[in-house]
């Protein structure tokens, strides 16, 4: 696909490329046809009779005083004897000065129109270039001035001097200079040409490369849903499997003679049933509760609720268990206002989740901290270990559903990877703010923020 695509945006260019190749050539013929068409209306003005009128008058001395031929000619309207002396005498004439004669308005008013007539109505600058004085004696409609040293290379005349556009005028041998045109604009008039089509291109392609690369993430995305997923299966799995092969044993311990007429065994045996599935409807429940929470099909019971007396309680009932692991659990409960609105079961389960996530992921030695405070218009409750770290990779995930952090060749760590979720979801619930703070090798500080007042139900 990405080569496709990548196959697709050059071809496109070439294509682009292309026309305005054509177009430039196009542009360059056009050009050149209305050059010719003003150099035909400059030697036709030299054909008139009021340019050899003129050209006769200025060079008397070539007729000497007999000024009658000169009258002759100028009102005949037949060619006479005298006519021959005279086309004689044209032919002397120097190539200068048909350059010098050139009348300005004409030219410029030459230029325009041809230029229009081929279809370019863009700015331009012309000039007509003497060969003998290697100058432009007209700039743009204005005699031009010469200027100390070589004007030609000044930054004025840089386009002009360098222009392709050139024609001679006059003469093809011999000629006495060149008209120049110059746009200072072609190349955006060019490309202006194939914008409509470029910029539709354009937009397709990018609709095409977002599409694809839309894909991609999706891709990515649901292969690692499927992960997580797979990683969830398996794990439920095994905690099903404990449960399962314990009841097992205790039905086949319950049915074999020697203890079926022991009422104590019996009963022993029957609580540990009871025990075990009781640990799988937990299980069950906690992928339900999620279910319900995910489709926000769930009401909470709000009442008044202590979370000092809540992490007292969840501490005490958590500590028995960091203990068997030669552990330590502190409770600094400093918040002197800590009464909330709130569902007692699910912020109960939230100060669970937290202190049974702490200790999964301790070292060997657990050693965890758990606070509350006030702060404005809440309370704080935080959770810190001293355990294996989060890095910053899946810090942005560790609240995702089945998501859970790697612990390398550690197989220890149970769970569904829910417990996080479930907490953000209800802490979200009760108007609140869960952040995380982590280092790996060093430990976590879960921090969550409850307001006083819940404003908003969650039906």
């Amino acid at each position: 696909m990405s080569i496709a695509l990548i196959g697709i945006a050059v071809t496109q260019f070439i294509w682009i490329k292309a026309q305005v190749d054509l177009d430039g050539k196009n542009f360059d013929d056009r050009v050149y046809m209305a050059l010719n068409n003003v150099k035909a209306q400059l030697k036709s003005d030299t054909d008139t009779k009021d340019f050899v009128e003129r050209w006769i008058k200025s060079k008397k001395s070539i007729f000497g005083q007999n000024e009658n031929v000169l009258n002759q000619y100028l009102s005949s309207n037949k060619r006479s004897m005298h006519s021959f002396a005279i086309e004689s005498a044209l032919q002397q004439i120097s190539p200068e000065y048909l350059l010098e004669s050139i009348n300005r308005e004409n030219l410029d008013k030459y230029i325009k129109s041809e230029l229009e007539d081929q279809g370019i109505v863009i700015k331009y600058d012309y000039g007509v270039f003497s060969n003998a004085t290697n100058e432009f004696i007209i700039r743009n409609g204005v005699f031009a001035v010469p200027l100390e040293g070589n004007s030609s290379s000044t930054k004025y005349n840089k386009g002009l001097e360098t222009s392709p556009y050139k024609v001679k005028l006059f003469l093809e041998e011999g000629s006495p200079g060149y008209l120049k045109v110059f746009f200072p604009g072609k190349r955006s008039f060019l490309w202006a040409k194939v914008l409509p089509s470029m910029t539709t291109s354009l937009l397709f392609t990018g609709l095409v490369l977002f599409c694809f690369a839309y894909t991609i993430f999706v891709i990515l995305r649901q292969k690692k849903v499927s992960e997580m997923k797979t990683d969830f299966i398996n794990n439920m799995t095994h905690e099903f499997k404990t449960p399962i092969a314990t009841i097992s044993l205790a039905t086949d311990s319950i049915t074999n003679d020697t203890v079926i007429s022991h009422e104590d065994k019996v009963r022993r045996f029957a609580g540990i049933i009871k025990q075990e599935n009781t640990r799988m409807l937990d299980q069950v429940e906690k992928v339900l509760q999620m279910a319900r929470i995910d489709k926000q099909d769930f009401e909470l019971n709000i009442t008044e609720v202590n979370l000092n007396d809540v992490v007292y309680k969840a501490s005490e009932n958590s500590r028995l268990k960091i203990s068997n692991r030669q552990g330590t659990l502190t409770t600094k409960l400093h918040a002197q206002s800590p009464i909330i609105d709130g569902d007692l079961t699910h912020i109960s389960n939230i100060v669970y989740n937290l202190l049974d996530n702490a200790e999964k992921y301790s070292k060997e030695t657990p050693e965890i901290l758990i606070s509350t405070k006030n702060v404005i218009n809440g309370v704080e409750l935080s959770v810190e270990d001293k355990g294996i770290g989060i890095s910053k990779e899946a810090i942005k995930h560790i609240f995702d559903k089945f998501f859970r952090v790697h612990t390398g060749n550690r197989h220890d760590v149970k769970g569904f990877g829910l417990g996080l979720s479930y907490v953000k979801a209800l802490v979200s619930a009760h108007n609140g703010t869960i952040t995380v703070e982590s280092e790996l090798d060093k430990g976590s500080t879960f921090s969550v923020f409850l307001p006083f007042k819940r404003n908003s139900r969650i039906n």
